[in-house]
């Protein structure tokens, strides 16, 4: 007692003292028993004494037993006490000493009721009953003996002979011999001799060779040996015996030797087939609710339900079943190599159920151990590694080991195909596999597949349907938990996790990603702990992902990309720039998809190209960022992108050594350009045009983005020998023809260099000027080749007009050859300087790394400045080339209208809508053409032709060619804007320049005479009449109605906006149809309203830079001269501006109306030429100037209908009959003058009395409102007349344009509302100079 009061930490050591003094047993029992009685009582807490009896166990060896006494005693003790509360304490005592006595001693010690209480055993009276039935057979059942006939003797001298040393000269012959004696003196039966044969050779099973050569000579029939064996298999088939590992060795000797049938012996065996399919189904069952759980919400109810049943589970689990007897034999056939026997046996039961288990698995482990062991010291042993020898099996019956790569076809394969999962038991084994596998693909170059991995592997086993669900949890577990700041945690358990398991894990996480794109960035982070195969299979996953037939890859809506696939975009870009993973199979699923005609997972390559090169796509840029990227490459690096592009050397090497190496580069490039223009017949479908349009946009930016990446990083020499020709791209590979000079032009820039360097190494003394000649020998050395091969590209008449060198020229040449972006160099330049100054400035920085950081930002600086000279140096020998090059450019076979006409489809709208870049390069080599003065160019012709066919141009465009298109129209106006604002500038730049001259007919003649040429007033009237064209067109396809043609235009408005609009009332016209936009679409069209606010917004804040319409032109009219020479040059003329603006250039003058369906008409950047473009147009390209004649005759006609006209209108005529008359007589004498005017000029297309007569009419009209007010009738009937006439000018001109560029389109010809007709009233006025006729008709 007094013991009990010390502290608990003292009473082990008490007991050991006790122990190690000897002393009685007695005492310690003593004191367990006082430990015990107290917690039964209450006086002692149970979880101390607990501790205190498991510290105890150490004591002594016997401890365990001793306790169970104690338990023994005090239950006989507890269970006659009335209290229960003390019987519960003792149950819970013994309950928490399960953890350290052995459920086994228990059972003997205690009573049947308290094991039940404890859950030992599950009924008291079933426990009885089985004590009773065990005891009865152990000491009340009999042995029976036959022992009438058979004398022990000769079974004892049997056994004695069989038992005997075997390691001399004993045979089995021999020991035959004497058996058969012993049979025949002793009178033995020879079942049972074969039996005790049996039964001795299971003994000593090491002594095959004897006893199977003795077995085989004894026997009588198979049958007889497979009973007798049957008989011992079914002796153990009891519930709780086992059958000895002996018996199953001689049955498989037997079997291995053909002493005995498997069909015969295979039905003694259990448990039966049925039983274990069922078995099987069980097993895959419960692993399958096992999953399903894992995944379910479980209340807390239901868990304790769902333990109570696991518990009763566990308790069934733990009452042994009779073991499997069919295993055991194939185990032993595996030790010893029956190979034939064992495969029948498991193909007799379910898939992988064998392997299952984890003996059969180890035994069918070492035999492909033994196996591949020849071919593995051959092929598989890394150099350095040491391992030890296998010795082989000296069974010549076994599978033969391989000794090469076709061997293991013969036994391994199938081994390791009945093996499956469970190679993970050995290790050692599949490091071997591996190391094999590695060396084949090393022999033989070829790669496997390994779908059924993934998808087969884990749906068929029980256990892996256990492992994947478990796998999933965790993997839930840890994307719960991820975030930017346990990246490194997090990726440790993502990189334990993956190498067991990754194709269910990278599942579950691109799963994640799909849904969450937020997850990309920790994702990406935290799989910097993956090996090289998880790297591969992460690839695969990727791959699979995107190629899942199940997830659509566009929205509901129809009109937009799905946000799974732009995110799994997204993580490729991210995943393959990180981490060293193989591209080539990224990179041929791409290819693949191109091959099918599918275009979405170029989204795929574009991130990838983005991320791993820097080098990115957007028609988003700044001006400055634009400028940029007109420069060198540092330059573009530097100030052309969003973000600063590091460290993309390694990633973009790698990118380029798989396109490389798996010639990938140039099938990417020509699929992409083909897709390009078949995306609208080959996805476009019942696909909504926007989605349409998104397609191609995507495309065509991934073209330019990849070509660009091989340009930049491919050597001179790889470039040149994958790129064909320009006219193998085009006319074997129809590729289209932006696209193929596109990839070509670096080929062409590289070689002209190439040569260049050549030329100056032979002579190195020549001065500049030879230099510069050197490489116009080099250009044209190079370029010849290609003169000629873009021939074939067009038919012969156009080159009527245009040569090939000036397509070939144009073609060729980029903004980094037209000019140097000296403010991006400087801009550039001064950020690095004051970068420098803040690192300086800087004192937290330290020393060394502020050193290296400024030693960076000089290197850069050192390098802009090397790259801006040598740019400097290239653009001056480039413009020396063009200055001798320019008079062979175009000739004069044709008129200028149609060589522009051409130089437009062929040359210019193609190439402004490829780029940004090429748009600006467009508008600057039009600019240069005019400032080189090159003959037979028609500047005014050019731009009039640019401004004046917008429409059916913007209609055709997809979202993103607008925005080129808008800057391209950006770019020009600003040229256009510079001469109008200043006469000095103007005369410059224009005066005597033949691209401003207005007799089209004229050749060779490098200024003209000075009444030939467009004065600054009359320009100034020409740049108003291309705004007002740009205003109609702005409102006709504002008022459309259409998605397409709206979004277009903003895009495009927008763009232009720092030049256009510059006249007060064409903004105000234009801020109103923007207005009403912005209503209509505001619940209908959410993107088109987003763009119309946003233009509006900015329109507004343009307005304080717009002026009047007097100011922007000179817009009075005064009295019209009779002077011939201005009759004949108009341009030169003051008194009609409008009219002097039309004969400086081809149909420029007509109306509005007028001016637009001819320049839509003829002027289309897509389609093709087409030669009734020559039929449509006049000889010399404007009728308007044959001779002065024609002239002065159609002029005193003109004016004698006008004093007609005047009289009548002077008489006040109001009622509805002089209006019909005055109506009829007008559309007769305009019938006389129609028929006369076509006999005249023949195949002129634009009458020129028709605007000579609307000039008088429109001047009357205003004094007759001025005097009578806008109420005058017969401005009403003149208005009227003026819409029929314009009617039948429509029609006239809508029949001459199916022979030009681009027929229009017959959706828009075709759906005219009465909208449309109202707003025609603006086409009915002549002259685009009066501000009050524009705000009234597009108010």
């Amino acid at each position: 007692i007094s013991l009990l009061l010390n502290p608990y930490d003292e009473i082990p050591e008490f007991l050991k003292s006790t122990t190690e003094t000897n002393c009685c047993c007695n005492t310690t029992v003593l004191v367990l028993y006082e430990l015990c009685w107290q917690v039964v009582q209450g006086n002692l807490k149970l979880d101390l004494v607990v501790s205190v009896l498991r510290d105890m166990m150490e004591l002594r060896d016997d401890m365990q037993s001793v306790l169970a006494d104690v338990f023994c005693i005090l239950d006989l003790e507890t269970s006659s006490l009335e209290e229960k509360n003390k019987r519960d304490h003792y149950t819970q005592l013994v309950g928490a000493c399960l953890c350290f006595v052995p459920e086994a001693i228990l059972k003997e010690r205690l009573d049947p009721e308290t094991l039940e209480s404890l859950g030992l055993i599950k009924q008291a009276h079933q426990f009885n009953q089985k004590i009773v039935k065990i005891k009865t057979k152990l000491f009340y059942k009999q042995q029976k003996f036959n022992l009438l006939r058979e004398e022990n003797e000769g079974y004892a001298k049997l056994i004695t002979e069989l038992g005997q040393d075997l390691s001399g000269n004993i045979t089995s012959n021999l020991v035959l011999e004497s058996i058969k004696s012993l049979i025949g003196c002793f009178n033995l039966d020879p079942n049972r001799v074969l039996d005790i044969i049996l039964e001795v050779y299971e003994s000593r099973s090491d002594q095959d060779e004897f006893f199977l050569s003795l077995i085989k000579s004894y026997m009588c029939e198979p049958i007889t040996l497979c009973h007798i064996l049957g008989f011992k298999f079914k002796f153990y088939q009891e519930p709780n015996e086992e059958t000895p590992k002996s018996l199953y060795h001689i049955a498989a000797a037997l079997l291995h030797h053909n002493l005995i049938e498997l069909e015969d012996l295979y039905v003694h065996l259990m448990p039966l087939d049925a039983t274990i399919i069922e078995e099987h189904k069980r097993e895959i069952s419960e692993a399958k609710q096992i999953a399903r759980k894992l995944v379910m919400v479980v209340l807390p109810s239901e868990k304790s339900e769902d333990k109570e049943k696991e518990k009763e589970k566990e308790e069934e689990k733990n009452e042994k079943p009779p073991d499997n007897q069919k295993l055991g034999l194939l185990e032993a056939l595996l030790r010893i190599g029956d190979w034939h026997h064992a495969q029948i046996i498991m193909n007799q039961m379910p898939s992988f159920y064998a392997s299952s288990h984890k003996a059969i698995a180890l035994a069918l482990c070492q035999l492909v151990h033994l196996t591949v062991e020849p071919l593995y010291r051959r092929a598989g042993v890394p150099k350095g590694a040491r391992s030890c020898k296998m010795q082989l099996l000296m069974n010549k019956r076994a599978p033969q080991p391989a000794e090469s790569f076709e061997d293991l076809r013969r036994d391994t394969f199938s081994m390791l195909c009945y093996l499956g999962p469970h190679l993970s038991h050995d290790p050692i084994l599949f490091a071997k596999i591996v190391r094999l596998g590695k060396a084949f693909m090393k022999e033989v170059k070829k790669k496997n597949n390994n779908n059924n991995w993934k998808n087969e592997t884990y749906s068929g086993h029980p256990l892996l349907v256990k492992v994947k669900a478990q796998t999933v949890d965790r993997a839930k577990y840890i994307m719960k938990r991820l975030t930017k700041e346990n990246v490194k945690q997090s990726g440790r358990q993502i990189g334990k996790l993956s190498h067991s398991n990754p194709t269910i894990l990278f599942d579950y996480m691109l799963s994640q990603i799909q849904w969450y794109d937020n997850l990309i960035v920790p994702v990406v982070d935290s799989l910097k702990f993956l090996t090289s195969l998880n790297y591969d299979v992460l690839a695969y996953c990727i791959i699979e992902a995107l190629a899942n037939p199940e997830k659509e890859k566009m929205k509901h809506d129809d009109t937009t990309i799905s946000s799974w696939l732009q995110s799994l975009a997204s993580l490729c870009g991210a995943v393959f720039r990180k981490y060293p993973i193989e591209l080539a199979g990224l990179l041929q699923y791409v290819t693949n998809q191109l091959k099918a005609g599918k275009s979405f997972d170029l989204l795929i390559m574009k991130e990838v190209v983005q991320k791993m090169a820097g080098i990115e796509i957007t028609d988003e840029m700044t001006s400055e960022q634009l400028e940029a990227m007109t420069g060198g490459e540092q330059l573009k690096a530097e100030g052309g992108y969003f973000g600063q592009i590091r460290n993309t050397k390694k990633s973009s090497q790698r990118l380029k050594d798989a396109l490389l190496d798996h010639e990938l580069a140039l099938p990417l490039c020509l699929l992409m350009a083909q897709q390009r223009n078949g995306v609208v017949f080959l996805e476009g479908g019942e696909k909504h045009l926007k989605l349409v349009g998104h397609l191609y946009d995507q495309c065509h930016d991934t073209l330019v983005q990849f070509g660009g990446f091989l340009a930049s990083n491919l050597s001179t020499e790889d470039y040149i020998k994958r790129v064909p020709s320009i006219d193998v791209l085009c006319n074997q590979f129809h590729t289209p023809h932006d696209a193929a000079f596109f990839l070509s032009r670096p080929m062409y820039a590289h070689q002209i260099l190439s040569k260049y360097d050549e030329m100056k190494k032979a002579d190195k003394g020549s001065r500049q000027q030879q230099k510069a000649q050197k490489y116009v020998s080099a250009c044209e050395q190079v370029m010849a080749s290609v003169h000629e091969a873009v021939v074939s590209l067009h038919p012969a008449r156009v080159w009527d007009d245009i040569r090939p060198q000036f397509y070939s020229t144009f073609w060729s040449l980029t903004m980094y050859d037209l000019a140097v972006p000296q403010a991006a160099y400087d801009r550039e330049v001064n950020k690095l300087k004051a970068q420098i100054k803040a690192i300086e400035e800087n004192p937290e920085i330290p020393l060394n790394k502020k050193k290296k950081e400024k030693e960076r930002c000089t290197a850069l600086q050192e390098k802009l400045q090397e790259e801006e000279k040598k740019q400097a140096e290239h653009v001056q020998r480039v413009l020396h080339r063009l200055k001798l090059e320019k008079d062979n450019w175009l000739l004069a076979k044709s008129t200028k209208n149609e060589t522009i006409t051409k130089f437009l489809q062929l040359c210019l709208f193609p190439r402004c809508i490829f780029s940004s870049i090429d748009a600006v390069y467009c508008a600057r080599f039009v600019e240069l053409v005019h400032q080189q003065k090159t003959p037979n160019f028609c500047t005014l012709l050019c731009y009039d032709r640019v401004f004046s066919a917008i429409i059916y141009t913007v209609a055709s465009c997809t979202e993103n060619e607008s925005h080129r298109y808008g800057r391209f129209l950006c770019c020009m106006l600003e040229t256009v804007t510079r001469w109008h604002s200043d006469r000095v500038i103007y005369e410059k730049e224009c005066v005597n320049y033949p691209g401003f001259l207005t007799i089209f007919r004229a050749t060779g003649i490098e200024g003209g005479n000075k009444v030939d040429q467009l004065d600054y007033e009359n320009f100034r009237h020409v740049v108003h009449k291309w705004h007002y064209m740009l205003t109609k067109a702005s409102v006709h396809c504002l008022e459309t109605g259409d998605y397409t043609h709206i979004r277009n235009i903003l895009i495009v408005l927008t763009k232009i906006l720092p030049c256009y609009p510059k006249v007060l009332n064409l903004g105000q016209a234009l801020e109103c149809r923007v207005h009403k936009i912005c209503l209509e679409e505001k619940d209908k069209r959410p993107d088109l309203y987003a763009l119309a606010m946003g233009y509006s917004g900015r329109l507004k804040s343009q307005k304080v830079h717009m002026v009047p319409e007097n100011e922007f032109h000179h817009k009075d009219q005064p009295a019209r001269s009779t002077t011939p020479a201005s009759q004949q040059n108009g341009p030169g003329s003051t008194s009609k501006p409008a009219t002097g603006t039309s004969k400086s250039e081809e149909g420029a003058s007509d109306d509005g109306d007028r001016g637009k369906d001819k320049s839509q008409g003829t002027a289309n950047p897509v389609n093709k030429a087409n030669s009734a473009t020559a039929k449509v147009t006049t000889s010399n390209g404007n009728g308007a100037l044959n001779s002065a004649k024609g002239v002065k005759e159609r002029d005193d006609k003109e004016k004698s209908v006008k004093e007609k006209k005047e009289k009548k209108e002077k008489t006040p005529g109001s009622t509805p009959e002089t209006k019909a008359e005055n109506r009829r007589e007008k559309q007769r004498e305009e019938r006389a003058g129609k028929e006369e005017r076509v006999a005249r000029e023949g195949k002129e297309k634009t009458p020129k009395a028709d605007r000579e007569k609307a000039k008088p009419e429109e001047k009357n009209s205003k004094d007759d409102k001025t005097k009578a007010g806008n109420g005058d009738p017969t401005e009403l009937t003149r208005e009227r007349d003026a819409v029929k006439e314009h009617k039948n000018k429509e029609k006239v001109d809508r029949n001459a344009a199916t022979g030009s560029l681009k027929s229009p389109n017959p959706r828009l010809e075709s759906a005219e509302s009465e909208r449309d007709h109202k707003r025609r009233k603006l086409d009915c006025h002549s002259s685009p100079s009066h501000s009050s006729t524009v705000k009234v008709s597009m108010a």
